[in-house]
């Protein structure tokens, strides 16, 4: 098997008293490897079989943790932290306002439901709540949801912030 070879300049700043100099190097890069290997890595995981789908709709979302005994005020905590912890501006500020505002007086039922709802991804999360796109059946007619959709639409237009945490 013959590997084709193609070479690529570089140029890195050399600093020698009060002037700068380029200074050129020559790296040879098979076409065959990967020019960013990871340490350790097997040359093989690249042309492994087993790939995800690209069609991200086909990917298994995890399971969620196992939070069998939670009890109350642990509940109502992680919650106030996974709504401010989402990964996503957007949801991170939908979520931590409507934690903020509804939190203190869900009782564990509303709370676990609340639970559920975080397990979903971020943005359908935020397209659910500001009406962008259609809820499954699942959450469609839920009172969670409803609020959420309620305080998404902020028809008070209060100027949101990330809430301090308490």
């Amino acid at each position: 098997m013959s590997m084709i070879r193609s070479s690529f300049a570089r140029f890195s700043p050399f600093v020698l008293g009060n002037r700068t100099r380029l200074i050129s190097t020559s790296i040879r890069l098979s076409k065959t490897s990967d020019p960013f290997p990871l340490p350790f890595s097997s040359p093989d995981l690249a042309q492994a079989q087993n790939r995800l789908s690209d069609d991200a709709e086909e990917w298994a979302m995890p399971s969620p943790l196992d939070r069998t005994g939670e009890d109350e005020q642990t509940l109502r905590s992680r919650l106030i932290y996974q709504t401010r912890k989402r990964g996503t501006l957007e949801t991170d500020l939908i979520l931590s306002t409507f934690a903020k505002e509804f939190l203190p007086t869900m009782n564990v039922e509303e709370m676990k439901e609340f639970d559920k709802l975080l397990d979903e991804p971020d943005w359908d999360i935020f397209y659910w709540s500001v009406q962008k796109r259609e809820p499954p059946p699942r959450w469609k007619d839920t009172s969670l949801l409803k609020k959420l959709i309620h305080h998404a639409k902020n028809e008070g237009k209060v100027v949101r912030m990330m809430p301090e945490l308490m």
